[in-house]
Parts: C-alpha cells; sequence; structure tokens
C-alpha cells in the first residue's frame, strides 16, 4: 500500500538534482512505492545495461543498485522527518539471472531501527514479488540526523524520530 504523502515527499526532494543519484538516473531507477518501513523501485530493461551482450541478463551490479537504493528508501521511510543515511553493509544472494527484456523491482522493508543502525531486507524481482526471485539481500545502513540549520530546509531535526517500530503492525 502506497503512502501518498510520503511518496509526495520523496519525489520532492528528488526533484532536486543534488539529491538524485548519477547513477539511478542513467539506469533509469524510479521509485515506484513507498510506505512507513518499506520502499520499491523500478528499472525498466536496456540491454545497454546487459552484463552480457550474448544473452541480454542483465548486469548484477544493477541489481545490486536497485537493492542498495529500495533498501535506503525503506530505511527513509522509516522516519517521520528526513535523515542522512548510508550503506554500511549490503550482502546480496543471486537466485537466477533477470529475465532479459523484462524490468527489475526492487523493494526493501526496514525491519529494525537503532540509535545509529537500520536492519534492513530487499528482494528483486519481476513484475510480481510471488514470482521466484532475481536476487534476495540483507543490509545495514548508518543514520546521520540532520543538526538544527545543516540539513534540508524543509526538515531540520535534532533526532530522528521513527514513524513507528518497523514491522510493527497497525
Amino acid at each position: 500500500m502506497t503512502d501518498h504523502a510520503l511518496l509526495k515527499r520523496m519525489l520532492k526532494f528528488r526533484s532536486d538534482p543534488k539529491n538524485r543519484s548519477p547513477h539511478a538516473q542513467f539506469v533509469g531507477m524510479e521509485l515506484v512505492d513507498i510506505d512507513r518501513d518499506r520502499g520499491t523501485v523500478r528499472i525498466p530493461y536496456a540491454a545497454a545495461l546487459a552484463g552480457n551482450g550474448e544473452t541480454g541478463v542483465l548486469h548484477g551490479g544493477v541489481i545490486t543498485a536497485a537493492l542498495d537504493s529500495a533498501c535506503g528508501f525503506a530505511v527513509a521511510a522509516a522516519f517521520a522527518q528526513q535523515v542522512r543515511i548510508a550503506t554500511l553493509d549490503l550482502r546480496i544472494d543471486y537466485l537466477k539471472p533477470a529475465t532479459p527484456g523484462a524490468a527489475v523491482l526492487a523493494s526493501g522493508h526496514c525491519y529494525k531501527v537503532t540509535r545509529h543502525v537500520a536492519f534492513v531486507r530487499g528482494l528483486a524481482y519481476h513484475a510480481d514479488r510471488e514470482d521466484e526471485p532475481i536476487a534476495n539481500c540483507t543490509a545495514t545502513f548508518m543514520i546521520t540526523p540532520y543538526a538544527a540549520g545543516a540539513g534540508p530546509a524543509e526538515s531540520p531535526m535534532e533526532q530522528p524520530a521513527p514513524v513507528a517500530e518497523p514491522g510493527a503492525l497497525p
């Protein structure tokens, strides 16, 4: 389920060129869904992103970038206000090659937040999460609050404020 207010806030934040990843732009990555402690991105298929020109299978780095971004969005979505995050660790199990010609989706779920670290699980797949996944991951992210006056003008803060305990049932 999409949190439309959060999606609008994220898209507005990403509309500023300094908040966009050049690599994400190059691969055509788009944020397609975001909700409390969850995020999903999509990368459309492009032959230029293939790791093997003969088979047309996407390069593993494209899948890695999608999972890292989806997990990062999940962490950002776990907070009521903006925080700075950085990937500390990302472990990926590749389960099958991506299907040539098909877009790849990656979803992340931030299931635990401590004072300085967020823990996330992710999944890369094609059209349906229930399909056989392409890859899964676990990740940790460092959380750094914006100091008063040092962060984005629209949301300075002193301490990160989680929306709710990630993974908690509504």
